[in-house]
């Protein structure tokens, strides 16, 4: 069987590889894959040792429903402590008036700010899915386009930017009591003040999601949202590099509709070994090291970008104002899992994605998209991303590249900045796998 039989003693002090050596070495071979991927998915990022060392430490023992001060169990003193640290950095890190870092994905900070701020039924504008947005911006299959009436806008088919015209004539036509702005496939600068106008001239109220960017907004490479938006929603694990949850910032006078929203309305008790995690990604996120990250991050999207328009290949939008790129294959002989399923031979990880107007459905899609994030992270700079725009150039080209060669490149760039390196603070099916 998979579990191993310990006495009751033994079990106190083993470890997963002594207990459980079938996920224990899965483990391993997870390891063994993120370090011998490039990794281009623009949603996932290699977080910090000390991320990874908060999120397994013991905080996921205690039981704290409530918020700091106002627990329904008793011996969260320490606990207070830390979601009180975690609360106040994220305030400061983003300018905010208010935070709550209890929610445990991004899912459900958007659903937070709906269920605080509105009723079944009630109308709200968003950005298409297939034209970059988000499941939980109104798609019909997810909760968002089930309890509400989403209308959707989309961008321009002569520049795949939004089209804030057309913004402003749906905002008037449709009378949203709350206008969505940001997504998860838009690789150009959400021009939130922008948003906030339309959302006044129709008495809206204005939600940013910047799950996909919010680490570029703490280190200054993209406009803030927060002093335009009602609310602004992030995840933790993409750009922020930190766990994989979530956080919403509001100004005061929406804060305890939404303290009540999260608990008692939609959680329990809150997973205060990942707020302690957000706590120290916070942190890391006010330090220069973290700025120069995200400026690499960035630099690293152009390059890329860059890269693959110098070799052919179309991209979205022409370029990036983030660290995210969407390669469009439209006039191309692949789709997008063609690509997917090619980049895997030569050892690279991504997503198929639609691109706006695509013809082909979303299992199949014409486009791909690209992120610079994880790779930032293990140390890749714009010559490393030169040369992966090039790999993958070559790859989709009408006659497909060599696929061995290629992924002997690939090969060399990974061995140039390895993964986690040296570490030894987990258990030896890791640092050995």
């Amino acid at each position: 069987m998979a579990v191993t039989e310990h006495s009751l003693q033994a079990l106190r002090t083993a470890g997963l590889a002594d207990v459980d050596p079938e996920i224990a070495g899965l483990l391993g071979k997870e390891l063994a894959r993120q370090r011998s991927q490039v990794e281009l998915i623009a949603s996932e990022n290699f977080t910090w040792p000390s991320i990874l060392e908060a999120v397994g430490s013991v905080a996921t023992n205690k039981y704290a429903e409530g918020y700091p001060g106002k627990r329904y169990y008793g011996g969260c003193e320490v606990v207070d402590e830390i979601e009180t640290i975690a609360i106040e950095r994220a305030k400061r890190l983003f300018g905010a008036e208010h935070a709550n870092v209890q929610p445990n994905a991004g899912s459900a900070t958007n659903m937070t700010v709906y269920m605080a701020m509105l009723q079944p039924g009630d109308p709200i504008l968003a950005l298409r899915l297939d034209h970059g947005g988000h499941l939980t911006h109104g798609h019909r299959v997810n909760f968002s386009g089930k309890l509400y009436d989403v209308k959707h806008y989309g961008v321009s088919r002569e520049t795949m930017r939004v089209d804030y015209d057309e913004v402003l004539a749906l905002a008037k036509e449709h009378r949203p009591k709350m206008i969505v702005c940001g997504g998860s496939a838009y690789p150009r600068t959400v021009e939130a003040h922008r948003f906030r106008e339309i959302a006044d001239e129709v008495g809206a109220l204005l939600l940013c999601d910047m799950a996909h960017f919010s680490g570029l907004v703490a280190a200054g490479e993209h406009p803030s949202p927060v002093p335009h938006c009602d609310f602004v929603t992030s995840t933790t694990h993409k750009t922020l590099a930190g766990p994989r949850s979530g956080f919403v910032l509001c100004r005061e006078e929406y804060a305890a509709a939404i303290d009540k929203t999260v608990f008692p309305g939609l959680q329990g008790g809150p997973l205060m070994h990942a707020i302690a995690a957000k706590a120290a990604c916070f942190g890391i996120a006010m330090t220069q090291a973290f700025r120069d990250y995200q400026r690499q991050v960035r630099a690293n999207a152009d390059a890329l970008a860059a890269g693959l328009i110098a070799n052919g290949r179309e991209v979205l939008t022409g370029g990036t104002d983030t660290h995210l790129v969407q390669v469009d294959l439209r006039n191309a002989r692949w789709t997008g899992k063609d690509a997917e399923e090619r980049l895997e031979q030569v050892n690279m990880t991504a997503n198929r994605n639609t691109v706006p107007f695509d013809e082909r459905p979303p299992t199949v899609a014409s486009g791909v998209r690209l992120g610079t994030p994880a790779m930032t992270m293990r140390g890749f700079g714009t010559e490393d991303f030169t040369e992966v725009a090039a790999i993958i150039a070559d790859l989709l080209s009408e006659e497909g590249g060599d696929v061995a060669a290629l992924a002997g490149r690939t090969d060399a760039l990974l061995a140039k900045h390895p993964l986690y390196p040296g570490f030894q603070g987990w258990p030896t099916y890791v640092t050995t796998g």
